[in-house]
């Protein structure tokens, strides 16, 4: 494999996010005294966007009035406590790094809310990715390849010389519909016996196996 586009998601990837998010949804929870959600909860609720993540959070049969109210209390809540408890997964700092000295063109694909993506990355990845998107209204979020193929349009690239990296089922799902390989990382929000079922071209257990797998 020789691409020079590579493709991040950013949840469970480069960024473990998985206690402020918990965090958030169970302030918006309690906010309309719906019982609180644990880490491992949470962690199975991520991966298609903020908005499942608050309907896969409430009880079942939940009025649908709450749970507007719940995601709005979360974004509410989120906005101001995205990067509390967030902190980058063990390699992957220096692995960014090496791929943007070797002259890569680096992107980022989420289903997190576009503003939050903005933030997080001006934080700990400033100056890294030349494009980065999060979900926005009038675009459909991945597995869908829309937000995909805009990256690589935006940064001049092709399937045959971009490769996805995620952690997840959707970011699988997502490769697989742009027609790009996938790199899965079993250090993410789903467990390696997961990701070895979906059969991505890739799995690596430490951050600086993207760089063997790359050259």
């Amino acid at each position: 494999m020789k691409p020079d586009t590579i493709i991040f998601d950013l949840d469970g990837t480069i960024l473990d996010t998985l206690e402020d998010l918990r965090d958030s949804v169970n302030f918006a929870l309690s906010k309309s005294n719906l019982p609180c959600r644990t880490t491992e909860e949470i962690r199975s609720f991520v991966g298609n966007g903020i908005r499942l993540l608050i309907e896969r959070a409430v009880p079942e049969n939940t009025e649908i009035e709450i749970i507007d109210k719940c995601f709005d209390d979360f974004k509410v809540h989120y906005k101001g406590n995205s990067s509390n408890k967030t902190k980058p997964y063990d390699g992957v700092p220096d692995v960014l790094n090496e791929l943007k000295a070797q002259g890569f063109k680096l992107a980022l694909v989420s289903n997190k809310a576009d503003f939050a993506v903005q933030e997080i990355l001006e934080k700990y990845f400033p100056d890294v990715f030349q494009y980065a998107t999060g979900e926005k209204e009038g675009v459909r979020r991945k597995p869908y390849p829309d937000s995909v193929f805009a990256a690589m349009e935006y940064l001049g690239s092709d399937k045959n010389n971009t490769v996805y990296i995620g952690d997840s089922e959707v970011d699988v799902e997502t490769a697989r519909n742009c027609g790009i390989p996938c790199v899965a990382v079993t250090w993410g929000f789903r467990d390696k016996g997961i990701l070895e079922k979906l059969k991505p071209e890739y799995i690596v257990d430490e951050a600086k196996q993207i760089i063997d797998i790359l050259k």
